[in-house]
């Protein structure tokens, strides 16, 4: 019996060994790699002051409009305190070349790096070529421009505050924002660098997106269409946490919106009238007006921190000194400036508002705006747990406000109402709400360049038709990518965990999606390599979920808190989904109806087997002895 046990149990082993064999080579021939392959590569400071008020023209027009302009929304990228900044992806030309700009509410300039700058640095992108794009045009000279020496194209020259400079040529052009937005294709003039120096030179982000009031900001040339409303809207993230989002255009604001007064005549700058300060209830002690010198309180998208009024800093300063007596005061991270910072008060963030005070700005009607300490502090970067005052003193009486006390904050500019609003808000979960994959395509996602190698597969790029990175009827069944990462952190598990739910976030998918499939390592550097999968029960991933995966992979836009150490994208695959053929599918067929038919078989040969063992029942011959021991004595 186990003798016949043992052969059946080795005839089945050797049939699965068999089927697993022939079913891995299957597969094996179904998931041939012809990757798709970028080499990647992340942003510095810039930002300026400067406006030009005219606002009564576009008032009337605006008045006589429908009410049912579209938007133009966009994602922002980078952080605030490490780069100074954030970026939107603008695209210029047909077809489009894409930008990272930085988003300034202090500048009406919207400007590129041209290929034929002289002296221009090493930015995030591929300068713009004109030459490249079917619908450019150079602003002919004219008497409202400064011209070149042929008198034939306008140019211009721009010094700012930090020295630094920008000149070039006014160039015409397509301007498209993504598929993220309902808004078509507009065209509008931008300026087109031959020279930068100073920190535009040295910054990483390639331009500036303009949003003040001027004649050629993007903002006033997209409200003069008549395609947006007069007003737009900005939301950073939070404290660690990058990017946001922006709207160019009206929306219906949140019934929650607290509204203050901005005067475009009092100021060239988004100003609102602050007249108070309160620090754990209590208001501090100044003097009227304080909030209200020279230009009033200004908001500038462009300003990482804020600056006080002198005596309004020493109040502030002190009111918190005052509230958080009991934390230990340290030095800042940089020795050449006295920041005020303390430790002890843990590295959770959503701890914060239970050690440090509640602040609030009370402005001239009333209204209140709650600061949590996220937006008055910043973290140390030399000391874990602590923390430094991001309130600064100003040489002057304006109040500047910088994207600090905004962050988890929707800020609308409704320039037609001369108010900006506020409400405190996830901006991380505003910024994921900003994608609409039923909105319309007007660009492609992915265009030529001259400075981009890639390699595509020609199963991708059919004859004929430009390289796109998923024509139509392409499935994507999973995306890898690689990540070099170098760090002091011993506990690689628990940042790897921490990674896999940030990396989900950045690229807008599900958190199971995303799978860690290797890990290298020499020392304190580490090769990751994650894949993304479809979202179960899909067997591949969406065209347009693809697209927005491979486009952010493309551009570099995972952005990650800097307590990661430093970390660097590497490249990117994309799984064609496999078919499998026909001779394949009819294989596979039979290979499941042999393994049933065996277990099948097989189980029944068992069960038989069993019941024969049953049957085999010992029997005594009549009449045999019984051995005494089984004998019981008679009781009489």
């Amino acid at each position: 019996m186990a003798r016949t046990w043992l052969h059946l149990t080795s005839s089945f082993l050797i049939v699965c060994c068999v089927i697993g064999f022939l079913i891995s080579t299957v597969v094996a021939e179904n998931h041939q790699r012809p990757p798709t392959v970028l080499p990647l590569s992340l942003s510095s400071r810039n930002h300026s002051l400067h406006r030009h008020v005219d606002n009564l023209r576009r008032r009337l027009f605006q008045s006589k409009l429908s009410g049912s302009t579209p938007n133009a929304r966009l994602r922002l990228y980078d952080d605030l305190l490490s780069n100074g900044y954030h970026t939107a992806r603008l695209r210029i030309g047909s077809p489009p070349q894409e930008f990272a700009l930085i988003v300034d509410t202090g500048s009406t300039v919207t400007y590129v790096p041209c290929s034929s700058c002289s002296h221009c640095g090493n930015h995030q992108d591929s300068r713009f070529q004109p030459e490249m794009s079917s619908t450019y045009q150079p602003v002919k000279c004219n008497p409202s421009c400064n011209c070149d020496d042929e008198q034939k194209q306008c140019t211009y020259h721009r010094r700012y505050a930090e020295m630094s400079s920008s000149s070039g040529v006014l160039g015409e052009d397509l301007v498209s924002f993504g598929n993220e937005s309902e808004l078509m294709p507009q065209r509008a003039v931008f300026r087109c660098e031959n020279v930068e120096t100073g920190d535009l030179y040295n910054q990483r982000a390639d331009g500036i997106m303009g949003l003040g009031r001027g004649r050629l900001s993007i903002m006033d040339q997209l409200v003069d269409k008549g395609v947006i409303g007069d007003s737009f809207s900005l939301c950073y993230g939070g404290m660690d946490v990058d990017g946001g989002a922006m709207v160019l255009g009206k929306i219906a604001p949140p019934p929650d919106m607290v509204f203050s007064h901005s005067d475009p005549f009092r100021s060239p700058y988004d100003n609102i009238e602050m007249k108070e300060i309160h620090v754990a209830g209590k208001r501090l002690e100044l003097p009227d007006g304080a909030f209200d010198g020279r230009h009033g309180t200004v908001l500038d998208s462009g300003t990482t921190y804020a600056y006080f009024r002198r005596d309004a800093f020493a109040a502030f300063r002190d009111a918190i000194l005052s509230a958080v007596h009991f934390l230990k005061r340290i030095p800042g991270p940089d020795p050449n400036y006295n920041d005020i910072c303390f430790t002890g008060a843990g590295r959770d963030v959503s701890q914060l508002p239970k050690i440090f005070p509640q602040v609030e700005m009370v402005f001239n009607n009333g209204k209140k705006l709650l600061l949590s300490p996220e937006n008055y502090l910043f973290r140390h970067s030399k000391a874990s747990g602590a923390y430094c005052l991001g309130i600064f003193p100003n040489s002057e009486s304006t109040t500047l406000l910088g994207g600090i006390v905004v962050r988890n904050t929707l800020v609308t500019y409704d320039r037609s109402n001369d108010r900006i609003g506020f409400l405190n808000t996830n901006c991380s979960e505003l910024r994921r709400r900003v994608q609409f994959s039923s909105a319309p395509a007007p660009t492609p996602l992915v265009s030529p360049s001259k400075d981009t190698k890639m390699e595509i597969p020609s199963v991708l790029s059919p004859s004929g038709s430009p390289s796109n990175v998923l024509p139509g009827s392409f499935h994507v069944g999973f995306i890898t990518f690689d990540m070099s990462i170098s760090t002091t952190d011993s506990n690689l598990k628990s940042i790897l965990k921490e990674l896999t739910e940030l990396i989900s976030e950045e690229l807008e998918v599900d958190n199971s999606q995303i799978r860690l499939l290797n890990v290298t390592s020499q020392e304190k550097d580490y090769l990751v390599r994650w894949g993304i999968f479809p979202a179960e029960p899909a067997n591949y991933i969406s065209n347009t979920i693809a697209r927005s995966i491979i486009l952010r992979l493309r551009d570099h836009r995972i952005q990650l808190p800097e307590r990661f150490g430093n970390y660097k994208l590497m490249e990117w695959n994309a799984e064609p989904q496999r078919k499998l053929t026909s001779w394949q599918h009819r294989f596979l067929i039979m290979l499941v109806g042999s393994v049933t038919t065996l277990i099948l078989s097989l189980s029944a040969i068992g069960i038989w087997l069993v019941h024969r063992q049953r049957q085999q029942t010992a029997y005594e011959p009549v009449g045999a002895s019984i051995p005494e021991r089984y004998l019981q004595p008679l009781q009489s």
